[in-house]
């Protein structure tokens, strides 16, 4: 039995419409990114599928994993490439392409998340590193159309995984500033009102 419902009990509590320049990002590893942030995505998440198989149909039911996809920034780069290079010095930090001691630097000079966490590993130099200086948090935060902070969205553990190249070129008819896209991965995002 279907039970009745007013029209004015299934309308909304609040009309407004999300806007898609209300927004602020922010990187605690990363001061520099984040004043200059033009684009900042919420990423999807999806659950997985689990198959009941039978004589005659496959039943899909509900799965037990969760899969976020990926966090992705838009940023306008500085003339002297300062917030490129800080993205592309935590970049080469953690993965030392050229010498074991790229990391040691990165996690003595140039991390600016206190080495605190519950997970103290061992580094290639022999000292060891709590593995949370390695990672910095994240916050996506959705702004009200006049402005006023609605919503946090919160990254735990977040660390870059993909930098784009910049593209300098003599024939710009006009001048249009040179943007950056870094890609994030993270453990988890959660919403807190703000």
């Amino acid at each position: 039995m279907v039970t009745k419902q007013s029209p004015t009990a299934r309308q909304p509590d609040k009309l407004d419409y999300a806007s898609p320049t209300q927004f602020r990002f922010g990187l605690q590893q990363l001061p520099k990114v984040e004043f200059f942030t033009v684009g900042a995505n919420l990423p999807g998440i999806s659950v997985g599928v689990a198959t009941l198989p039978t004589p005659f149909k496959d039943i899909p039911t509900m799965g037990d994993k969760v899969a976020y996809t990926d966090l992705v920034i838009t940023f306008i780069v500085d003339e002297y490439l300062e917030n490129y290079k800080s993205l592309h010095d935590w970049m080469t930090g953690i993965g030392f392409p050229s010498k074991r001691e790229e990391f040691k630097t990165y996690r003595d000079v140039t991390s600016t998340r206190p080495e605190v966490g519950e997970t103290p590993s061992v580094d290639i130099v022999g000292k060891t590193t709590p593995d949370k200086s390695l990672y910095s948090d994240a916050f996506l935060m959705i702004l009200s159309n006049k402005n006023n902070p609605i919503l946090n969205i919160n990254f735990e553990n977040t660390f870059p995984t993909e930098l784009s190249s910049l593209d300098y070129t003599q024939t710009a008819t006009d001048v249009e500033y040179l943007t950056a896209t870094a890609t994030f991965k993270y453990q988890s995002y959660k919403f807190e009102s703000v």
